[in-house]
């Protein structure tokens, strides 16, 4: 019997070190947003870019936030919410811990809101909180506040005309992921044309899988490489 548990452990153990030589590599920064005198919670909206040129921005609406920091490059975050003064900072990945993460809880105290913000043409969010169903272009309901983030900014700004860039991950047939991330971004814009957002304003491309944020080998870096981004035309 001894030898028997002996020859069954071993594979585990394989099992074991195969899973760690393929851990996600990627640094994450992290962090909650809160009242500065009552320490609650607060929803806010939320807009990270990479510096110093910028070449990666995603906008969150949270009182949380947690995103990858892309070939160590350093991050600003501003969080703004209403009767709240915003509040801005950089994150270094240099100062992450021991489980790759940058851990930043910002606090915001109460003062005026800050101007609306002027987005720039060439400027690129990625949606983080758009979800579909797997393989499908089906948008899950939970996406529609993040949606919904969209349809404001694009009628408080009356001239913008942006392009939706649909994105899948690189593993699979090319020509489905070709179709699927233009099927994808499509369902976008129906959504957004719902809201009485005019199509004119709305242009769409598919990339498939030929332009991915991460080649880890990993569920994560599969997730992140799914994605719909959002580029600024004309403002």
């Amino acid at each position: 019997m001894a030898k028997i548990f002996f020859k069954l452990t071993l594979p585990l153990c394989f099992v074991a070190s195969v899973s760690f030589g393929q851990a996600d590599t990627l640094i994450y920064a992290e962090g909650k947003i809160i009242n500065a005198v009552t320490k609650e919670p607060i929803k806010a909206k939320i807009t990270y870019q990479s510096l110093p040129y910028g070449n990666r921005i995603g906008t969150l609406n949270n009182n949380t936030y947690s995103f990858p920091m892309f070939d160590k490059e350093r991050y600003s975050i501003v969080v703004e919410s209403p009767g709240f003064s915003p509040a801005k900072y950089m994150l270094d990945p240099g100062e992450a811990n021991g489980d790759r993460k940058v851990i930043k809880d910002i606090e915001l105290t109460v003062g005026s809101s800050a101007d609306s913000k002027k987005y720039e043409v060439g400027q690129v969010m990625r949606l983080d909180n758009l979800i579909f169903q797997l393989g499908k272009s089906k948008i899950s309901p939970e996406s529609y506040s993040e949606l919904d983030i969209v349809v404001n900014m694009m009628k408080e700004n009356a001239n913008m005309v942006i392009q939706l860039e649909g994105h899948t991950d690189y593993e699979g047939d090319p020509k489905g992921n070709m179709k699927l991330s233009q099927e994808r971004v499509d369902a976008v814009k129906t959504y957004l044309v719902s809201k009485n957002i005019q199509k004119s304003r709305i242009k769409t491309k598919a990339f498939g899988g030929t332009s991915p944020l991460s080649r880890d080998n990993t569920p994560e870096a599969h997730r992140l490489n799914r994605r719909v981004e959002l580029r600024v035309l004309q403002n």
